[in-house]
């Protein structure tokens, strides 16, 4: 049985909220880990969380829960949906940037890192994951979520704008120019190395929203149930996966 097979949590019989098409398959591989650890309480950093769509689920379940977002009003938001929630108490809000990670977090102290959306838009993406890194106890685990390049040069190319998509294909970075409202995209070898060099070890990776960006919207409301299933069965598979909207990493600091 694969991680993207273990949909059931096993701690308390959490079930998490809903699957959709855009959290799915983080789900799934953040459910294996809670297996995995056993039901040991854990104590986890959601950096650039916001208002804790993972966060809340995940102190529901009984961990202790640091969100790190820029946002007061992402934090206020947080804060509110905790307590409705019942684990005000498991769900710390600290507000700061990745960027300013290092200074925020206690070295090794971590037992699960998540990172969604962060690394195109901070500063200096290395450092920020070289602080993850730091935050994890040796077998910690990191949950890492980024735009993915080829996603993005498809769908510029499909709507006409193959001047952007040639940029985006070609840019070191994979941006659009000072207009693009992220600083960098990545491709599967890009991001694993950006993980690699700071101790990480690669466990799996995993396409997010492999078709649901594609779909026209009848097809992707009228049929949720199965293109969630969809999603989930192509979202480890090449060449599915790294045409991905996003790519997500799960990495391990070696013991």
């Amino acid at each position: 049985m694969t991680r993207l097979d273990r949909v059931e949590q096993t701690r308390g019989r959490f079930t998490g909220p809903p699957l959709t098409p855009r959290t799915a398959v983080i789900w799934s591989v953040l459910r294996a880990e809670l297996e995995r650890r056993g039901g040991i309480e854990l104590t986890v950093l959601d950096v650039g969380g916001g208002t804790g769509g993972f966060a809340v689920p995940l102190a529901q379940a009984g961990h202790r829960v640091t969100v790190v977002d820029a946002s007061p009003d992402a934090l206020a938001a947080l804060t509110r949906r905790a307590a409705e929630a019942g684990v005000a108490d498991r769900v710390r809000a600290v507000q700061g940037d990745g960027d300013a990670l290092a200074g925020l977090v206690e070295p090794a102290g971590v037992d699960l890192v998540l990172c969604h959306a962060v690394l195109e838009v901070v500063d200096d993406p290395v450092s920020v994951v070289t602080a993850l890194a730091t935050a994890l106890r040796p077998g910690g685990a990191a949950s890492v979520l980024v735009a993915g390049r080829a996603a993005a040069v498809l769908a510029r190319a499909m709507n006409g704008h193959l001047d952007v998509a040639d940029t985006l294909a070609t840019d070191p970075a994979g941006t659009a120019g000072a207009r693009d409202t992220l600083r960098r995209r990545y491709d599967v070898d890009g991001a694993s190395a950006l993980l690699r060099a700071a101790g990480l070890v690669v466990e799996e990776i995993h396409g997010v929203r492999v078709l649901a960006d594609l779909l026209p919207a009848a097809v992707a409301d009228g049929q949720p149930g199965a293109l969630v299933e969809l999603e989930r069965a192509l979202a480890g598979r090449p060449p599915y996966r790294d045409l991905a909207a996003q790519l997500h990493l799960f990495a391990r600091r070696p013991a």
